[in-house]
């Protein structure tokens, strides 16, 4: 075949050509070119066949899966401190709105009224302190021969009280413009020894006494009548008076016109004002105490609120009411501040609430001036 012929042979069939190409450079090539080209192939295959494969292995996953349950735990111990911070958050909110709440209205009444009933000044013949008159939930050990520790605060009502609104202050009983100036033998006019269901003296018993008329609850009655004076030398002053209550055996002050009507010592001895009655205007105490753990604000009002109506009219120091100031209290304590220069009485506060869920405690205290805002 001449070299024309064969170009035109090739031409017409180039894949064979190329396919006899390949062959006869396949024949040319040495044993470890051939070795090395199958290796290749080999590894291509192998390498395909893994980039097939898919999952993981065991221990992959118990590796994940422990990692997963520690990082889960970790984020609910997280989760939980971030609930336990806020509610511990709330809770002293709570108490703080409580605790201010209950301080205002002592700090208010008491720098409203013009005598400090309870505590009682200290008196020398006892073991325990009473000027100072604190209680604690759970309770506190007593001081001395006291059977349990109580706290009060009882001050006499401010006369800007007027719950039936008729525009006469509710401490003035009597109505003649004037507040407790003429008290009844019984000066709360509650028919029990010092003020009603409150230990007064902090012996730790509530209205010990044989008489309504012995109103320090110390086994004695008209004791130590109005003058200025500690006539049984109890400690305190005036806190004990009779239904005359200066003991001169006169109508107000014996030689002297009271009411300004022109007239001497007239009425009866224990008509202290000479207006016409008798013992017709007693302390009406506002107090303050515990109640388990609730702290309590007691108000007299001027309606019949017991029903009661004997034996000397239906309203008298039994009627009042009782409002929750303040709940969760773990102390109260009250004190009559002593050695204060002056006339001033002080009396301090201090007041500790906690929370029952979260154990947060809030504690405040203030001092305020006995009838520092009249």
């Amino acid at each position: 075949m001449n070299t024309t012929k064969l170009h035109a042979v090739r031409a017409a069939y180039p894949t064979r050509d190329r396919r006899i190409g390949r062959v006869h450079r396949a024949h040319q090539m040495s044993p470890f070119a051939r070795q090395h080209r199958t290796n290749v192939g080999c590894a291509v295959r192998t390498n395909l066949q893994l980039s097939n494969q898919t999952g993981f292995t065991l221990v992959e996953l118990l590796a994940a899966t422990t990692f997963a349950a520690l990082l889960i735990v970790g984020l609910s111990g997280i989760v939980g401190q971030v609930a336990i911070i806020r509610d511990t958050a709330q809770d002293r909110n709570d108490l703080t709105r409580q605790a201010r709440f209950a301080m205002d209205q002592m700090v208010r009444i008491v720098s409203h009224s013009p005598r400090l009933l309870l505590p009682l000044k200290d008196n020398p013949a006892t073991d325990w302190d009473e000027h100072v008159r604190e209680q604690t939930i759970p309770a506190s050990t007593p001081q001395g021969s006291s059977t349990f520790a109580t706290a009060v605060l009882a001050v006499t009502m401010p006369d800007y009280f007027d719950l039936d609104s008729d525009g006469t202050p509710d401490a003035d009983d009597d109505g003649d413009g004037l507040v407790d100036e003429d008290l009844p033998n019984d000066i709360h006019h509650d028919f029990f020894p010092g003020i009603m269901l409150i230990d007064d003296d902090g012996d730790g018993t509530v209205d010990e006494g044989g008489s309504w008329a012995e109103d320090d609850e110390d086994g004695a009655e008209n004791e130590d009548p109005i003058n200025g004076i500690d006539d049984d030398n109890d400690g305190s002053v005036d806190e004990d008076p009779a239904s005359d209550n200066n003991n001169d055996g006169c109508p107000g002050i014996c030689g002297v016109d009271d009411d300004s009507d022109l007239t001497i010592d007239d009425g009866a001895n224990d008509d202290d004002d000479e207006d016409g009655g008798s013992f017709d205007d007693p302390y009406d105490p506002v107090v303050f105490y515990l109640n388990g753990n609730s702290l309590v604000q007691r108000t007299p009002v001027p309606w019949n609120e017991d029903g009661i109506s004997s034996p000397d009219g239906p309203v008298d120091g039994r009627d009042f009411i009782v409002s929750i100031i303040a709940d969760n209290v773990s102390r109260f304590r009250v004190e009559r501040v002593a050695g204060v220069a002056g006339n001033w009485e002080l009396v301090g506060l201090e007041l500790d609430l906690t929370s029952p869920d979260t154990g947060a405690v809030v504690s405040l205290q203030t001092q305020v001036r006995l009838g520092g805002a009249l």
